[in-house]
Order: C-alpha cells, then structure tokens, then sequence
C-alpha cells in the first residue's frame, strides 16, 4: 500500500467515526440514534479489519469506493443501513450449465458498488 493510499483509507475511517459520532437518526428518537451510531462504529470496524490485508491495488481501490458510495448514500438518505436491492431471480436454470453460468454472471453484475463487501447470499 502506497502512503498516498494509506492516508486514503485512515481519512475515511476517521471521518466515518466522525459521522458516527454526530450522527442523529431520521426519527429523532434517542434509543435509533444510540442503535444507529453503534451500528456504524461496529460495521466499519468489521469491514476495515476484514480487508486490513488486502494489497491488490485494483482491490484497495473498490474499497475505496464502496467505503465512499456507502457514506454518500447513508448520508443522503440519512439511513446507516446498506439500501435493499432486487437482484434478478436465478429462474429454472439447472444448476450447471451455460444458462446457470450466465445468471450467476448477471446477479454478480447488477450487485450496487455499495454491497461487495456483503455476501452473496443476500
């Protein structure tokens, strides 16, 4: 990891932390807002120590961006929580085969920026 890169990634969990800690809930309540800040330490904590031993640049650099397309989106929407999808449904393909290939292959491209670090069971 570059220094350039490095300082990257400690800025956005810096101001993640930031935004945690003046975080105030869409419903005002203070038990949302406690659960909320909460959620926000303990998710970017997992994820930043889950991914502490990537070295892939081209890999860094998706996190990069996740991390940022995920602060805009809760910031915008001001939800901490990752935004439901509707990926397209595998259909009556067997499982093998082009056609199931083909589905994978489309469910894997039509998954938003912001949810590649959540399984892909979801």
């Amino acid at each position: 990891m570059t220094p350039v890169t490095r300082q990257e990634v400690l800025g956005l969990y810096r101001k993640i932390f930031r935004i945690a800690k003046n975080w105030q809930s869409a419903s005002g309540q203070i038990e949302e807002t406690i659960k909320e800040k909460q959620y926000i330490r303990s998710e970017a904590r997992t994820l930043f120590r889950k991914n502490k031993n990537v070295t892939d640049a081209e890999m860094i650099k998706q996190c990069i961006e996740e991390c940022e397309a995920r602060i805009e989106i809760g910031l915008h929407y001001n939800i901490p929580y990752p935004r439901p999808i509707h990926l397209p449904p595998m259909g009556l393909a067997s499982k093998q085969g082009r056609a199931f290939r083909h589905q994978e292959k489309l469910r894997k491209f039509s998954k938003p920026i912001y949810l590649k670090s959540h399984d892909d069971n979801s």
